[in-house]
């Protein structure tokens, strides 16, 4: 195989294991140090890393150990479908009715936490859920809010970020919906935002590259794929319309230092496939600007998208 350019230093890729579930986690971890990959997006369920089952500090402990041996940094994820309801997919959420469903994915995003210092990680992601029917905005951003006080405090007692992601149809869905969320907790320091490029072509009125300036004062996780505008749909790289080098180079501009991670949860089946090419592609993407990206380094746009449309549903 010829040799890939290599990445702008600042950039450092990984590959979430969502898109790996048919790998034993050992075995996806290999593969992804084998294939050079700096490090992983964890996503807790129960093919992996279950966070509800038995013995967890020794299963964390060992994972540890794991990771520190194949060279690999973590960013903890929790995205998994089923891993709180076997029915009802991420339910419940932060945005349930029902006070004890919200407190039981709150308690998960805590033991994420707790999970994440005792890895090493460089953040904890989490989304804020589908708006229940009937529910007007006031009452679920209130209860989104008051929802992630305690795992805010925990993210702060344990030095770990907490990068919340704008996910369409979701009710924090983009960039101006983070900055609402941030500005009804009072812009507390642990709270970051994860971002994913795919969701910004699909929804975003800024491109992409612009995204990630605007974001970059709270980027504390980065998630990447191809898409297309209005389809929330997470597509092999090449298969969208993301003109991938003009994100990289801004990116990189930022001084962002975590991971961007790969994310194709549906594309499990041909994981191993995946991670072997997404890698490359990327790596050749930062390197056409890598000269650019070299040069003086832009200010962070620190504005806030003033008019976001709709984002649509998976």
């Amino acid at each position: 195989m010829t040799p890939t350019p290599g990445p702008a230093p600042s950039l450092r890729f990984g590959y979430g294991t969502n898109g790996l579930t048919d790998l034993r986690l050992d075995d996806a971890l290999s593969l992804l140090a084998d294939l050079g990959y700096d490090g992983v997006g964890l996503t807790l369920d129960h093919m992996h890393l279950d966070p509800l089952a038995p013995d967890l500090p020794g299963r964390v402990s060992r994972l540890a150990h794991r990771l520190d041996t194949l060279g690999l940094d973590v960013t903890v994820e929790t995205g998994a479908r089923y891993v709180l309801d076997p029915r009802r997919k991420h339910g419940p959420s932060l945005l349930d009715p029902d006070p004890g469903a919200r407190a039981r994915r709150a308690d998960l995003l805590i033991r994420a936490v707790g999970i994440a210092a005792d890895l090493g990680a460089h953040a904890v992601h989490c989304f804020s859920g589908v708006p229940p029917h009937g529910v007007d905005p006031d009452t679920a951003w209130k209860r989104l809010a008051a929802s992630l006080t305690p795992v805010l405090e925990a993210a702060a007692t344990a030095g770990i970020p907490l990068a919340v992601e704008p996910e369409p149809g979701h009710l924090l869905a983009t960039l101006a919906d983070f900055h609402h969320l941030r500005r009804l907790l009072g812009d507390p320091a642990p709270f970051g935002l994860t971002l994913d490029i795919g969701h910004c072509q699909c929804l975003e009125p800024l491109p992409p590259a612009d995204c990630v300036r605007a974001a970059a004062p709270w980027l504390r996780h980065v998630q990447i794929e191809d898409m297309r505008r209005g389809v929330h749909e997470h597509l092999p790289f090449g298969d969208g319309e993301i003109d991938f080098p003009p994100v990289l180079a801004a990116l990189a501009a930022t001084g962002y230092r975590g991971l961007t991670v790969v994310e194709l949860p549906r594309h499990s089946h041909a994981g191993p496939h995946h991670a072997e090419r997404s890698l490359p592609f990327l790596r050749a993407a930062a390197a056409a600007t890598a000269t650019a990206a070299a040069g003086p380094t832009p200010a962070p746009h620190p504005g806030e998208p003033s008019a976001i449309p709709e984002g649509s549903t998976s």
